[in-house]
């Protein structure tokens, strides 16, 4: 083979100078730039020697003479880099079949954070609404992070790639935590792999935020008066107050353990009414927010705070319906709410 692990390359389209750190397979490897990893087809490096020789003779040439007005304005310095957000990218690895047609058998899944902000984040992989792949770290600035493989076959089982993030350093001004998520559409997924086949590319992507949003600032109501009644009531425009409002949660863990660090000076009646009103908190922000559903977190024990959550539940009209049945991940300690709007 032309080149190996570890060999010095030139990306021939940026003309910038990396290393192979991996090879995807026949036709592609996994090129380090300056801390950055990304895959690129072996068409499109080449040794830099040719470069680097070829640029010394153009300096030696250009050495003879030189005039101010000849001077090139100063670009951007090497190290600066542009913020484009944080992504969920996808690389396609193929195989040659027994008829000689090209087939991908895999997808690789990089989380890239374009951004000059640390974050920590979750990460699950469901199918079918089922958990599949858990996954919790940190994403550096500028950082490709490696996560999983997928089989192809498996795209088609209705995969959701959800995320929850938060910063590596809170800051008083920024949002506690942000939730997004990406599924995949067996036949989008499809025409995304063909159209990177015509335009002789390696991955395609999908923008997971621009910039982590801020903390959700009260806004303050007009007063209106009504002459004939003579009293003053707080209005609030409607249709501003849902971006104003903290992100809402899919999942929301209501052992007490989860919600304060002083709970042991706190009796079961204390307890259970923190735990109550955090339900009826995120219960509010998943019914503004629109959500489909919801999970609630409450553990087995005595099923004490289960009933005062499903008594709750079936006095509210957004609620479709609401199971209590057996998951992977929480046993029968949590109950799933849907929507109706």
């Amino acid at each position: 083979m032309k080149y190996q692990v570890g060999d010095k390359v030139l990306i021939q389209h940026s003309e910038e100078e990396g290393i192979i750190v991996d090879f995807i397979n026949d036709k592609m490897v996994m090129v380090d730039v300056r801390g950055v990893q990304f895959p690129v087809y072996i068409d499109q490096i080449d040794f830099p020697y040719f470069k680097n020789f070829t640029q010394k003779k153009k300096e030696q040439q250009g050495k003879a003479r030189r005039f101010v007005e000849d001077l090139k304005k100063e670009k951007k310095p090497a190290g600066e880099k542009e913020e484009d957000g944080v992504w969920l990218n996808f690389l396609p690895v193929s195989d040659t079949d027994e008829f000689g047609d090209e087939v991908v058998e895999l997808l690789k899944v990089h989380l890239v954070n374009n951004t000059g902000t640390a974050y920590n984040f979750k990460y699950a992989l469901n199918f079918f609404g089922e958990p599949e792949f858990e996954l919790k770290n940190t994403l550096l600035p500028f950082q490709h992070f490696y996560m999983h493989d997928i089989p192809f076959g498996d795209v088609s089982d209705s995969p959701s790639f959800d995320f929850e993030f938060t910063l590596a350093r809170p800051e008083k001004s920024k949002a506690t935590h942000f939730e997004t998520a990406v599924k995949l559409k067996p036949k989008q997924l499809f025409a995304k792999i063909e159209e990177l086949r015509q335009k002789n590319q390696a991955t395609f992507s999908y923008k997971l935020f621009d910039v982590y949003p801020d903390k959700a600032m009260e806004e303050a109501p007009m007063d209106i008066s009504l002459s004939k009644l003579g009293q003053k009531f707080k209005v609030y425009n409607a249709q501003e107050a849902r971006k104003h409002l903290e992100p809402a949660r899919t999942v929301v863990d209501l052992h007490i353990d989860k919600l304060t660090d002083d709970h042991s000076r706190m009796n079961n009646f204390e307890m259970l009414t923190l735990q109550l009103d955090t339900f009826e908190k995120y219960y509010n922000l998943a019914v503004t927010h629109m959500q489909p559903m919801l999970t609630i977190i409450h553990g087995v024990g005595t099923g004490k705070l289960r009933d005062e959550i499903h008594d709750a539940l079936r006095h509210k009209k957004e609620v479709s319906y609401f199971v209590n049945q057996y998951h992977p991940s929480y046993g029968y300690g949590a109950t799933e709410i849907y929507f109706k709007y």
